[in-house]
This record gives C-alpha cells, structure tokens and sequence, in this order.
C-alpha cells in the first residue's frame, strides 16, 4: 500500500522523489493528479479516447522532467496543469496539420459535467448570451475558451488577421460579461 507511505507528503515532496526515479511516488502523484489534469485535457480536446492517449503523454513528461519544477515559480499543480494544456493544445495542433482542425460545435451542457462546472443558471444565462453574438464571433468564443484554440490557429481557419480574432474576442467577451452582468 504505498498511499499510506505518502501521507503527508505534499505534491512538491512527490515530484522531487519522481525527479529520482521513485517509482511509488510516480503513482502516488498520478493518483492525487490524474483526475486535475484529465479534466484539463478534456476541455480542450473534448473526447476521452484523444484525452487519455494525452494525459499518458504528460505523464511521460512528468517522468522525464520532474526534476526541473521550481518551487519559485509557483505551485506544483500549476505546473503540471500548465504541462497538461500545454501537451493538449499541441494534439490540436498537429490535427489541424493534417487538416483535422475545424470549428467544434460544442453542447454547452456538456460544460455541467466538467470539474469547474457553473450552476444550471448561470449555463442557461451562458447560453442566451452566446446566442446574441454574431454566429462567427460565437464560435470563434466557443473555440478559443471552450477548446483552447489559440488566435493564431482560428485565424488561419477564417483567413483573417490574428488582429480582427483578437479584437473579436475582446469584443466577444466584452458582450458575453455585459450580458451576463445585466
């Protein structure tokens, strides 16, 4: 049993036994982590088989490269999140280079059985919001916050400038907070 062997040790503590090969830690870690940074990965590729193929992906970079966190620079989770998304976004990437790439429609009550999920009234206000944005301006919305789409891959797949996506998305968001404000 080596959960028992942990207790007490914090995340910081796991990844520094990783950083040395421990093994037991490793699973350890995984198991305090997994469920964090599958939901990560999950709201970015939005389907379990791509994101588990991911979350193994992170995982081998956690093996190989534990020893490189610094507690200065923030916390452990934060860095093996940031890791999480990172490894996400380069799946989307590499889908887009051979053509997979393209504007998900997403079921905003999908968005209920994420971890950080909102209330069925603020998802019903979410919804009324994001129907009064142009469509085009909704799915670029949906596909850089939803999806985690960056500028530059939306404004290759509407061949626009990286400028008018950013300025949609300000203007987006700036709408959706108006409305769900007022």
């Amino acid at each position: 049993m080596t959960g028992a062997r942990f207790d007490g040790w914090e995340v910081e503590d796991l990844l520094a036994a990783v950083a040395v090969e421990d093994r037991n830690a490793f699973a350890e870690l995984y198991r305090r982590t997994s469920a964090k940074l599958y939901a990560v990965v999950f709201r970015i590729l939005g389907e379990a088989s791509r994101t588990d193929d991911a979350v193994h992906d992170v995982y081998v970079r956690v093996w190989r490269s534990a020893g490189s966190y610094d507690a200065s620079r923030g916390r452990p989770i934060t860095w093996l999140a940031t890791m999480a998304r990172n490894v996400a976004i380069d799946v989307r990437r590499r889908e887009m280079a051979r053509g997979a790439g393209r504007f998900a429609e997403v079921e905003l009550d999908d968005i209920a059985d994420r971890e950080d999920a909102i209330s069925s009234e603020q998802l019903a206000a979410l919804q009324v919001c994001l129907g009064r944005l142009d469509p085009e301006q909704r799915q670029l919305v949906v596909a850089a916050y939803l999806n985690g789409d960056s500028r530059e891959e939306l404004a290759e797949r509407t061949a626009r400038p990286v400028g008018t996506i950013k300025s949609w998305l300000h203007r987006s968001l700036a709408a959706l907070k108006a409305c769900l404000d007022g």
